[in-house]
């Protein structure tokens, strides 16, 4: 009963996991780029969440609807004025330029609304609980898990049903084919940097759901273990980043339980350095082809 209870915390964390790392993988999956500013983009969208729960005393939904819009147009911000200018320059350049994007937006917010931690209102939803097979499962898990799944196949929908999709997945396959065939390579770009920042925002109010604190240093770790389930699923590989959030959620559930609790936030480089050593190209593979 102990391995199903924590199965389900397991897949409600990894959900949230799950949605930061698909927008590394379809960044990647586009420009080859590491954006490391996408964990921060996390921590706006929980802070925009909060502040309209609080101050426009809005209720979950409009909530995470408001985080996911601003989010996307702060990652539409970022891939133009700070990523468009270095498209083609070396890998170094632009991982060095994330890596600054990352810290301005942490202190930033740090700068105009201070450095204090807040805290998520408990009565978002009514704190109830099922009974299944013996495994409590909260309404703020199942909340959570269901808000996942339904962005994860609302992504699926968009890159396989819609024309942005496919200008998607023909720019990730051969950019300048793509520019050839009339696809305009910059507005796809910039569609793909909105939609992984939404699921961002839309995992920030998630995860002060379920974790209650929030704080402005706050995309850091989970924006580390996200870049590190989307490694383990296949980097540029969609359903590779949703299985590996989900399954580094639940090793972490796993590995607290077990009462290694203060190993939880390390479990997941342990995890990084196996996949480096044993199959670097994640657990999908580069044979899948469907890249975003």
């Amino acid at each position: 009963m102990e391995f199903l209870q924590q199965l389900v915390n397991g897949v409600s964390l990894g959900s949230i996991y799950a949605l930061i790392a698909l927008g590394y993988t379809m960044v990647y999956g586009i420009v080859k780029l590491i954006n490391f500013a996408h964990g921060d983009v996390f921590m706006v969208g929980a802070f925009i969440g909060f502040y309209s729960i609080t101050i426009l005393d809005l209720g979950f939904f409009p909530s995470l609807l408001i985080s996911m819009v601003t989010c996307a147009i702060l990652g539409v911000l970022i891939e133009r004025i700070a990523y468009k200018p270095l498209r083609n320059a070396t890998r170094i350049a632009a991982l060095i330029t994330a890596i600054g994007v990352s810290l301005l937006i942490e202190y930033g917010v740090i700068y105009v609304r201070g450095a204090q931690p807040e805290a998520y209102p408990g009565d978002l939803i009514p704190a109830t609980s099922i009974d299944f097979l013996g495994v409590k499962v909260s309404s703020q898990s199942l909340m959570i898990l269901g808000t996942s799944v339904v962005l994860m196949v609302l992504l699926q929908f968009i890159v396989h049903k819609t024309k942005i999709g496919k200008a998607m997945r023909a720019v990730s396959y051969d950019m300048d084919a793509a520019r050839l065939m009339g696809i305009n390579v910059n507005n796809t770009i910039s569609a793909t940097f909105a939609i992984g920042s939404a699921l961002a925002g839309a995992a920030g109010v998630a995860f002060g759901m379920y974790y209650t604190k929030i704080e402005p240093l706050m995309g850091i770790i989970p924006g580390l273990k996200a870049f590190v389930a989307a490694v383990l699923g296949g980097i540029g590989i969609i359903p590779g980043a949703m299985v590996g959030g989900l399954l580094l959620g639940v090793i972490e559930s796993l590995v607290s339980a077990a009462g290694f609790s203060l190993w939880r936030d390390g479990v997941a480089f342990v995890v990084l350095i196996l996949i480096l050593i044993f199959r670097p190209a994640g657990l999908f593979g580069k044979n899948v082809r469907e890249k975003v």
